[in-house]
């Protein structure tokens, strides 16, 4: 089985950003960064399937120069090659699914699995626009995966409990939360993985126009909450939902 998985160097969720004061984009000085949380299931199930199955898993992330230290994170995990499109700009959903349609067109893997959305924009739109482009089945959110004589089953979160979807490979499936639990990379894994191959493409060498169909015209940081307030009773705070909260 040939397995790609994807990974996106992301903003660490953890640590306070502060926007420019231009408002076009967050101050990155000192910031850290970090494979997305959801492509880390997505990696830990690819290896799980070639430990059922056997194959080869190909880690495939789009970005700059530095995303090799992601990509180099997934080979230590256990994926076997790495392939970074490189690119500087700052590419929206649409354009990272049709640079990573041609890629997949090139590998021809069986099962395709991605983080269900990343961390820094939480746009959940990639792994959908994905299969639209490539015209494969797809099976996002998923907390259980099975994959046997060409198919894949598929337990999903949905709103309100879960669903069983059963799609033909090859296949996108998207993870969540539950699907498995990331191992960490052994010292053995990250030794190796300094030795694995990660091949370098860019958009023009897969002939994709990344020019973004989608613009961001500012970003403003939320609203500082009020402070709360003390109220010596309850006919006090009945008053004050009434007349300033507007609560009932």
């Amino acid at each position: 089985m040939k397995i790609v998985t994807t990974v996106k160097r992301v903003t660490d969720p953890d640590m306070k950003v502060k926007i420019k004061p231009d408002g076009t984009g967050i101050v990155t000085d000192g910031v850290e960064y970090r494979m997305n949380y959801f492509d880390e299931y997505g990696v830990e199930e690819a290896i799980r399937l070639k430990q059922e199955h056997g194959g080869e898993i190909v880690v495939v992330s789009v970005g700059a120069d530095a995303s090799t230290k992601e990509i180099r994170t997934a080979l230590a995990m256990g994926a076997d090659r790495g392939i970074l499109v490189e690119t500087d700009e700052e590419l929206d959903s649409d354009a990272v699914a049709r640079v990573l349609a041609e890629v997949i067109k090139e590998e021809a893997p069986d099962i395709v699995l991605m983080g269900k959305q990343s961390v820094d924009t939480d746009r959940n739109q990639a792994g959908q626009m994905l299969a639209a482009y490539l015209g494969y089945p797809q099976a996002t959110f998923a907390f259980e995966l099975k994959v046997a004589d060409g198919w894949a089953t598929v337990g999903r979160e949905v709103d309100g409990g879960t669903s069983t979807k059963r799609v033909k490979l090859p296949a996108i499936v998207t993870a969540d939360l539950r699907l498995n639990e990331p191992r960490y990379a052994s010292l053995p894994g990250i030794i190796k993985a300094k030795r694995k191959k990660i091949d370098r493409k860019t958009p023009g060498d897969l002939g994709v126009d990344t020019a973004n169909r989608v613009n961001v015209l500012q970003y403003e940081a939320p609203e500082t909450r009020a402070a709360g307030q003390i109220v010596e009773s309850v006919d006090e705070l009945i008053e004050k939902l009434r007349t300033e909260a507007k609560a009932l």
